[in-house]
Formats: C-alpha cells, sequence, structure tokens
C-alpha cells in the first residue's frame, strides 16, 4: 500500500499524541495540525478504509498494527533526519525539525539508512 504524505503525517500525529496524552480523538488531531474537524473526519476515514486506524465506542482513535508501523517508521525518519540537520550540519534545530516535516517523506531508504548510520543510530 502506498501511503500519501497527509495520511503519513495523520498517521505520525495520532502516535504523537497518544505519547503526549494518552487517548487520541480526532479533535485533538486537528488541533495539532491546525485543520478542520470535517478535514480531519474525512482523513480517518481513508485510513480506516485502508485498515490502519480504528476508533472505538467512544470515538477515540487507534492505530491499528499496520498503522502502528506506518507512523513508528515516518516519526523515526522524522528524528533522525532533524537529528543530522541539527547535529551534523548545524542547521538551527527548528529549522532542522520544519525540514525534516518534509524530507521524511520523500527520502530513499539509501539515503535514510546512510544518514542514520552516520548518526550511529541502530534500527
Amino acid at each position: 500500500m502506498t501511503l500519501y504524505e497527509s495520511g503519513e503525517n495523520y498517521l505520525e500525529t495520532i502516535l504523537i499524541l497518544k505519547e503526549r496524552i494518552g487517548r487520541v480523538r480526532s479533535i485533538d488531531v486537528a488541533g495539532e495540525l491546525g485543520f478542520s474537524k470535517p478535514s480531519v473526519s474525512r482523513a480517518i476515514g481513508i485510513l480506516k478504509k485502508d485498515g490502519l486506524v480504528t476508533t472505538d465506542s467512544d470515538g477515540f482513535l487507534e492505530l491499528t498494527p499496520s498503522g502502528l508501523r506506518h507512523a513508528s517508521s515516518v516519526y523515526d525518519r522524522h528524528k533522525v533526519i532533524a537529528g543530522y540537520l541539527n547535529t551534523v550540519l548545524g542547521v538551527d534545530r527548528a529549522v532542522a525539525l520544519e525540514d525534516a516535516c518534509r524530507i521524511e517523506h520523500v527520502i530513499s531508504e539509501e539515503s535514510f539508512s546512510k544518514m542514520k548510520e552516520k548518526m550511529k543510530i541502530d534500527k
């Protein structure tokens, strides 16, 4: 399954919010991303259809095992790329974080592996 950048961003945001606040609802995702509730609801519907997210009877979002794998992969790329830009290249931390948000979706596995190796981070 090919996941688009927006879908990856939603999954990553759900993962980050779960780590930060525990239980996550669509409204939390909307607030974090600055999107409207209807936009987030549509996106969550697509992620549910793709088997990446479920919701419980109280409306809390859960990542499926596949969704968790995708989210973790994107978040890992984000952290490594931001760290590389900041610590190896000396890019300002705020700029590195912003750039990592864009790069994480298009970087090749080869480049990412080399970056991770350079940072001496085990996969």
